[in-house]
Order: structure tokens, then C-alpha cells, then sequence
């Protein structure tokens, strides 16, 4: 394995030098960097992690904390991460996945090893515990989300509310008055989870602010769930005609039991997923009607926020919600007569 000072011999310079144009820690001539990165790529070596960190004191590492045991590593949280990755290297940071503890301890002891310069906190809940643990840690930290009250921290956001409300326009635009919201049961290691609580808020305020009757529904995050609360539906509301939902992986069974009810879509009843992909859309059939996850936006720009704080090149707070693009589907149509 080449060493700094085979680098060195190869393009004519000391080893101090190669070390500044390794650790970008002093200015070095374009055309000294060149021969430098030139005899590298020849040598085959490889930039270390650790060894640059102890020489600048930054390691250049982002740790990515995502609590596992409460949320599946679905698609999006992919979709999250790959856009995470892509925007750390492109900046010249290293992204690592967390798989926060069940200990709280272990995350602060987790970060006051030195092995990391920041962290981005996923999956927020309203109040959350990590928050406070990580700013009396003194870690640098962006929220790809949001707490209560998220005053003093930089966060990029899901517009949940922009999509309830716009799923909601649709909808109420093609005549429907009778709705539901159809999402994951309640777990207690998902209470004050912000997505799921901003949905509901907005659904049950929208649908009141314009005088739309509607019910929530839940079902466990899987088919057999959304078969189950299909027939529910059928049995205890058949006057809904507009359904949201929120659960991924209950929608294909829903609307798969709909229809071996008889129950057309969109004919007797309107989907919108909120919050999900094209592909789980093009997955039923019909295809619905969706709100898309801008995941890996989310993901870069949880990057950049925070990079933009380590580095000292980002001023004010950043506060932004994101809204995702709506695919109409095939599941809408006007409420049956």
C-alpha cells in the first residue's frame, strides 16, 4: 500500500506537502497540487480517514442517526440516505448510518469520541429527548424534521400540511365531502412521531375549517392490515368516498380487498397516498393518486445545512419545508351519485 512519502518521492516534493494537499490544512500552488493528485492516482493511495482527522482535528465524518428499532429501513429512508451520500461526497465529507441505541447514554457517548464533526437527527418526534442531549454535548446538528418548537436549530422539513391540505383540494374539488384518513396504528415507541401527528392535525382542521365530515382509520403497516380495515371501511363508513393514506404498506391490501369487495376505485371511492413513492403507486392497481417523498432532496439538503454550519458559510437559521410533486393516478373520480 503506497505511503505519503512514496507520493512524495514520485512528484518531486516533500512530505509535508503532500500532507497539506491530503488534509487541505495549508494553501498549495495549483501546479504543485496537480503533480501531487497526479502521483496519488498513480500510486493507488488512498486518502485516510482517521489519519487526516488526528492532522486537522475534523474528521470529516456525518453521522446519519435513524432509530431502527422503531422505523423500518424502507425505500425512502434509502431514497434518504443515497441523497445524503451523494451530496457528503460531492463536499468532501464521509456520511455514516447511526442505528441509534435504545440507550440514551450510549449516544452521548457516541459523540464525544471525536469520531465524528456533526450529526443529522431523522425521524423527529415533537419532543425530542436526542435534541437536548446533543446540543448540551455541544454537537453540531440539523434535523431532517422537525420538534415543537424548533427555534435556535437549522431543519429541512417534509410539507406534510401542504400535502394533506393539497390532497384534500383535489379531492374536494371533484365534489367528495365524506373522508377518511387511513394510517398506522397507534405504537407507544412512535408517540409524538411529528410526521404522523401533522398529518392528522391538518386532515381532522381542513376537513373541519371547510365543513367535510371526516374519521381516521388505523391499521397495523403491512397488506393484512389494509385488508382488514378495508372490510372495516365497507362495514362501518360506507359513506366515505375519499380516502388519504399514510401506511405504505397497508394501501396495497387496501385497495387489492376493495376490490374483491366490489368496491371500485375510483368509481365508488378516491385514494391519495400522502407522503409515498411512484412506485408503491404504480404497485396497485389502479395506480393512485400520490403526494411523492422528496427523500434524497431531503437528504442533501440535510447535508448541506450542516456543512454549510461546520463550515461557517451558512448565516441564518435554516427553516424549509419541502413539497413533493402530485401524480394524479387513476384513482380519482367524482363521488358516486
Amino acid at each position: 500500500m503506497a505511503t505519503m512519502r512514496d507520493v512524495a518521492r514520485l512528484a518531486g516534493v516533500s512530505v509535508a506537502t503532500v500532507s497539506f494537499v491530503v488534509n487541505d490544512s495549508k494553501p498549495v500552488s495549483p501546479a504543485t497540487r496537480l503533480r501531487v493528485e497526479s502521483a496519488m492516482v498513480e500510486l493507488d493511495f488512498r486518502r485516510n480517514a482517521v489519519a487526516r482527522a488526528l492532522a486537522s482535528r475534523r474528521t470529516r465524518i456525518i453521522a446519519l442517526l435513524f432509530p431502527v428499532l422503531q422505523h423500518r429501513l424502507s425505500d425512502n429512508a434509502a431514497r434518504f440516505f443515497t441523497g445524503a451520500a451523494e451530496a457528503a461526497a460531492e463536499l468532501g465529507y464521509t456520511v455514516v448510518l447511526w442505528p441509534e441505541p435504545s440507550d440514551p447514554d450510549a449516544l452521548r457517548e457516541f459523540t464525544s469520541d471525536g469520531l465524528i464533526d456533526g450529526v443529522i437527527l431523522m425521524e423527529v418526534r415533537l419532543d425530542d429527548h436526542r435534541v437536548d442531549r446533543l446540543l448540551a454535548a455541544g454537537t453540531p446538528l440539523t434535523l431532517i424534521g422537525r420538534t415543537r418548537d424548533p427555534s435556535g436549530l437549522d431543519y429541512v422539513d417534509v410539507d406534510f400540511e401542504g400535502m394533506v391540505e393539497l390532497s384534500i383540494d383535489r379531492l374536494q374539488a371533484l365534489g367528495h365531502r365524506e373522508f377518511a384518513l387511513l394510517e398506522e396504528i397507534e405504537r407507544a415507541d412512535l408517540d409524538g412521531y411529528g410526521p404522523v401527528i401533522r398529518v392528522q392535525e391538518t386532515f381532522h382542521a381542513v376537513c373541519a375549517a371547510r365543513g367535510l365530515r371526516a374519521r381516521t382509520l388505523q391499521c397495523t403497516p403491512d397488506p393484512a392490515g389494509g385488508r382488514e380495515i378495508a372490510a372495516a371501511l365497507q362495514e362501518e363508513a360506507p359513506e366515505v368516498t375519499a380516502v388519504l393514506v399514510l401506511n405504505d404498506r397497508a394501501a396495497l391490501g387496501f385497495v387489492s380487498e376493495l376490490g374483491r369487495r366490489g368496491v371500485s376505485v375510483p368509481d365508488d371511492l378516491s385514494v391519495v397516498l400522502v407522503a409515498s413513492t411512484r412506485e408503491v403507486s404504480e404497485a396497485a392497481d389502479p395506480a393512485l393518486a400520490v403526494t411523492l417523498l422528496p427523500a434524497a432532496q431531503l437528504g442533501r439538503m440535510g447535508v448541506e445545512t450542516l456543512v454549510g454550519r461546520l463550515d461557517g458559510t451558512l448565516g441564518e437559521l435554516r427553516h424549509e419545508l419541502v413539497m413533493g410533486a402530485f401524480l394524479e393516478g387513476a384513482s380519482l373520480a367524482p363521488p358516486p351519485d
